[in-house]
């Protein structure tokens, strides 16, 4: 078991170096546009951590104004000026309050007037989907790893002409080292129903592990990869994933906005490694604790003593007695020499 199931031959080290780039390709639309790589992903830069926009909620040209607060903010209905102190900031509402009591965007509702980015978002979103094509984006996950230790680094890219990578996909039996991946084969492997995770988002991992035995050619170190959801999907406070940006122009000498709730799908990849080596230290160590546990450790004393060393004449007869047939009884005491 030590030697063979735990290779207790070999020195170990787990927690490779690890570089990770990324990039996605492909193209969407909502219902008014088209979308490509650069407006759907967030960060641009292609590391191990990103986000594939599937769903926005759009609220359009806002001004710096006045306007009623929304009624999600805490304390935000009012019935006279008298319920909305002037200066007052609600740090989970949307600006600064005027002290006035004004009429809702619909319905016979009052809210209290704030300065802010008007209208507000929950007045004036507008919901737009762009996973209709989603599922078939190709994600390109390049990953390099190093273990200092034994000095040995390989990459999950096969060293093949130019064109590989542009006519491949992931197989984990015929293209192992083509590490492009669709969407939607990434959220199936998860066990996530597309359209759903599309609406709300969600976080997945891709865990790529590599597990090396350096005794053997490098061609046996290879990388294996799973993929599954990593926020609490049954957990509906801290289940999803969105998060919220703006994009500035001038409209007849005004600063306008218009503000973007985006729903996700962030893809976090995480690298875990182990490589092993033979090493003459552990092996002693565990060969040593191997036989003394099975009783041989005493053994083999007794026969080192009994042939090898020049007081095995007394070491002997301290050891044994002989009887009247002249066979010897081990003594079953301790002896020192």
């Amino acid at each position: 078991y030590v030697f063979i199931i735990q290779k207790g031959y070999q020195e170990s080290e787990t927690g490779p170096e690890s570089s990770v780039i990324t990039k996605v390709k492909g193209v969407t639309r909502s219902r008014d546009k088209i979308w490509d790589v650069a407006e759907y992903i967030k960060p641009p830069e292609g590391g191990s951590v990103f986000s594939i926009i599937t769903r926005i909620e759009v609220t359009r040209s806002q001004t710096l104004s006045t306007c009623p607060e929304s009624m999600k903010a805490r304390n935000a209905t009012c019935h006279s000026d008298s319920d909305c102190a002037a200066g007052k900031m609600d740090m989970l509402g949307n600006g600064e309050r005027t002290g006035r009591c004004i009429p809702y965007y619909y319905g016979n509702g009052t809210t209290c007037e704030i300065m802010a980015w008007c209208p507000v978002e929950d007045a004036a979103a507008v919901s737009e989907y762009l996973g209709k094509m989603t599922p078939q984006f190709t994600i390109l996950i390049k990953n390099n790893i190093h273990f200092p230790r034994f000095r040995f680094s390989k990459g999950n890219v096969r060293d093949e002409q130019d064109g590989y990578l542009r006519k491949c996909s992931f197989n984990e039996t015929t293209d192992l080292y083509c590490p492009i991946f669709k969407l939607g084969f990434i959220v199936k492997q998860a066990g996530e129903n597309f359209t759903e995770l599309a609406e709300k988002g969600g976080v997945l991992g891709v865990i790529i592990n590599w597990n090396c035995n350096l005794d053997l050619p490098d061609s046996e170190c290879n990388p294996r990869y799973s993929f599954r959801r990593l926020d609490p999907k049954r957990i509906q406070a801290s289940s999803g994933y969105n998060y919220r940006f703006a994009k500035y122009y001038q409209c007849n000498g005004t600063s306008t906005r218009t503000l973007i709730k985006a729903y996700g799908i962030r893809i976090d990849v995480i690298v875990h490694g182990q490589a092993g080596k033979f090493s003459l230290i552990p092996t002693i160590i565990n060969l040593a604790t191997a036989l003394t546990s099975v009783g041989v450790g005493s053994f083999l004393c007794d026969w080192i003593l009994l042939t090898f060393m020049n007081k095995n004449e007394v070491y002997s007869t301290c050891k044994f007695d002989q009887t009247q047939d002249s066979s010897p009884i081990e003594h079953r005491g301790s002896v020192q020499l």
